[in-house]
């Protein structure tokens, strides 16, 4: 098959490389805004080809695989969703986005007579710090889970064919509700981010933050690692999943206050109480990711 790609960030990038020695693939081929993207691209053998505009993917693709940041991907989704619809035969859409009630709520608000069966939303749970082309791991999703959230109105198909895209890619691949995506993100990844963020930002206006970063202990560093994301990536992130991402901060700053309370009580006993909660509960993770990549290295 051919399998298109809009979109040469890391992410699209690393899932061609990927998919680059399988022998189902026929061709590569992408899309970027940036000529400087798109020539490094095809100077590294990311893809095989590119196209000059997003729509050309439809007529040379048997995959369509939007791979930019979750806003502009919605836009781009509803774009090529609308050319699609006119053609005999669209091409599976599929998309990358950290979001997904976003896209969902874009291509329902098409007025389309159904949904339309070739599109199939997914988000593969992996990344980094580093962004670009030029960051680009074909063992990226190795051992990493992919979500999809197929709509009843999908085709077994399309979902199947995009799910083997990403187990070609060393990925597990598990499906899951719209609302229960952009709820546990909110949690697990987006949360991070934001306090990351904010962290890094509050000691960096602080008085003492030339001392602060030069005595930083390796802790410091490992917690901080993602405030280096991208920051468009995540401010469009915090836009399109905006209600879970506040419920998240809420609850986080609920706890903030408790253990604020604590110390300003001199309340061991509570403090006690939070930090062993927490210890055991991250215990329990670890021990959790550990059995899991046991068993799969022993598959």
């Amino acid at each position: 098959m051919n399998v298109g790609f809009l979109g040469l960030g890391l992410i699209g990038a690393s899932l061609a490389s990927a998919l680059r020695d399988r022998p189902e693939i026929h061709a590569l081929i992408g899309y970027g805004h940036r000529p400087s993207t798109v020539d490094a691209a095809l100077l590294m053998g990311v893809i095989d080809r590119a196209v000059e505009q997003p729509e050309h993917l439809l007529d040379c693709c048997d995959v369509v695989v939007i791979a930019t940041p979750t806003l502009l991907a919605q836009e781009q989704m509803v774009q090529l969703v609308r050319i699609a619809e006119t053609m005999e035969s669209a091409p599976i859409l599929t998309d990358v986005a950290s979001v997904k009630g976003n896209l969902w709520r874009a291509v329902e608000s098409m007025g389309l007579p159904s949904w339309p069966e070739y599109v199939v939303l997914g988000h593969p749970i992996a990344g980094s710090e580093r962004s670009g082309v030029h960051a680009a791991k074909a063992d990226l999703f190795v051992d990493h889970r992919v979500i999809l959230t197929p709509h009843e109105g999908n085709s077994a198909a399309a979902v199947q064919r995009v799910a083997t895209l990403w187990q070609w890619a060393g990925a597990e691949v598990i499906s899951m509700p719209v609302e229960l995506h952009d709820k546990v993100l909110a949690a697990t990844s987006h949360l991070p981010h934001m306090l990351a963020y904010s962290l890094v930002d509050t000691l960096a206006q602080s008085d003492l933050s030339v001392d602060i970063f030069r005595y930083a202990a390796g802790g410091f560093r490992d917690f901080t690692r993602i405030a280096s994301s991208d920051p468009v990536m995540w401010r469009d992130i915090a836009l399109a999943n905006k209600d879970e991402v506040l419920s998240a901060l809420d609850a986080f700053s609920a706890g903030l206050a408790d253990l604020r309370a604590a110390i300003a009580n001199s309340d061991g006993e509570q403090m006690m109480t939070i930090f062993e909660r927490a210890k055991s509960s991250r215990d329990t993770f670890v021990v959790k990711q550990n059995t899991k990549k046991d068993e799969t290295d022993g598959v």
